[in-house]
């Protein structure tokens, strides 16, 4: 862990669609349309808390597989029980503020290849059990940020069939926060509600 004292990255909840959606403004083919589509929305609904609708057969393939690989460990989440409690337990405990800070997108027609940096708010008493770091102070909150790359494959009717997720520990930094700039999942939520609702429509009906 690198503790910086310095200037705090400031996250920008509207960040979380902003790559999908300049990927939508110059992608013509249905399919890539449709899995963009697709995955802003994923991404939107992880960060408002609102993970039960990321595993409607909508968007996910009924038993999708995630992979998340952290140095040598790896966590296999296998089949709907096993991710629905992976986004329970994450809300729950209000972890679930991620926005890249810097994002970029590959789209083809097996699916997205994404490498970001990756900002997480945690509050300091959740420092040493969520992230494995001792803190000064366990009022605050911190901003802990990561390189990671994410490959996200799709089936033929554009569900996602699950997420390997790799994350380059070296890279993490940690960062006090300002009260003034910390954003609650509630804050989240609500600023990315009038992107979510309704869905936008791009004019693809996946085949």
């Amino acid at each position: 862990m690198r503790l910086i004292p310095a200037v705090v990255p400031r996250l920008d909840v509207l960040n979380v669609p902003r790559e999908a959606e300049r990927q939508l403004g110059l992608a013509t083919d249905p399919r890539q349309r449709a899995i963009l589509t697709n995955f802003r929305r994923h991404a939107m609904l992880e960060v408002s808390g609102r993970w039960p609708e990321i595993l409607d057969p909508d968007l996910t393939v009924p038993h999708p597989v995630y992979r998340i690989a952290e140095g040598d460990n790896t966590a296999v989440f296998d089949g709907h029980d096993a991710v629905a409690d992976f986004y329970r337990t994450m809300t729950e405990a209000g972890l679930n503020v991620l926005v890249p800070l810097t994002e970029r997108i590959a789209v083809a027609d097996w699916g997205l290849a994404i490498e970001s940096l990756l900002g997480q708010i945690v509050p300091g008493a959740l420092m040493k059990p969520a992230m494995g770091e001792d803190v000064d102070d366990l009022d605050a909150h911190y901003l802990v940020t990561h390189k990671v790359a994410n490959i996200w494959p799709y089936d033929e009717a554009v569900k996602l069939l699950g997420e390997h997720v790799y994350i380059d520990r070296a890279s993490r930094e940690v960062h006090r926060m300002d009260p003034a700039d910390v954003v609650t999942p509630q804050q989240a939520a609500d600023l990315l509600a009038p992107l979510l609702d309704p869905p936008i429509d791009v004019g693809v009906t996946p085949a």
